[in-house]
């Protein structure tokens, strides 16, 4: 079953400079694809045609509930609120935190800080464990593990990857080694001058 479909998409930020061209891509139930490419390559473009912040000059792109992990943590969460009230703003159901905490190696008590109050990469995973927790069929992944180190960012991505029964999983990535370890297809993008 589809879960994400991109047909014949085309962008430009302007008439000189087109980074899609017929660009398609097909996401299945229980899927994990991950899009590579150097920077300016138009990664992170894709997720914003997606989510809607930008419009396609053409094509269509069809997909089903999703939430999505930005590079930056910061940008992500408002800082004047605690970790667990940005959660429960988007969040109805929480009867599996505890566990998808222990997953992710994060103390409950964080959740009552505000984000200034913990480092990138305890950020980070904090906005994994609220876009897991909305329960989405889709699952965007833009730069994850960017502010982790090795170690945590592959503990990550098997946790995340242990709930493919659960989401289909988008990622970008520059990192060609953490595609290649996540196994599934690779769609490498390069760099578009």
């Amino acid at each position: 079953m589809t879960q994400l479909n991109i047909s014949n998409l085309c962008f430009a930020y302007n008439n000189d400079k087109q980074l899609f061209h017929n660009f398609s891509i097909n996401l299945n139930k229980n899927e994990l694809k991950t899009i590579v490419g150097q920077s300016g390559s138009g990664k992170s473009t894709i997720f914003a045609l997606i989510s809607g912040k930008q419009k396609q000059q053409s094509g269509k792109i069809k997909i089903k509930k999703f939430s999505i992990v930005y590079q930056d943590p910061y940008s992500s969460f408002h800082p004047t609120f605690s970790i667990y009230e940005q959660i429960l703003d988007v969040v109805y159901n929480i009867d599996d935190i505890d566990d998808i905490l222990k997953k992710l190696n994060l103390n409950k008590e964080l959740l009552y800080k505000r984000p200034k109050d913990l480092s990138g990469g305890e950020l980070q995973r904090c906005s994994i464990l609220r876009a897991v927790l909305m329960k989405p069929k889709v699952l965007l992944l833009d730069e994850p593990t960017s502010a982790l180190d090795n170690i945590v960012a592959y503990n990550v991505m098997s946790m995340l990857k242990s709930f493919l029964y659960k989401f289909s999983i988008l990622l970008i990535t520059h990192d060609k080694d953490l595609a290649s370890w996540c196994e599934g297809e690779i769609i490498d993008i390069g760099t578009k001058t």
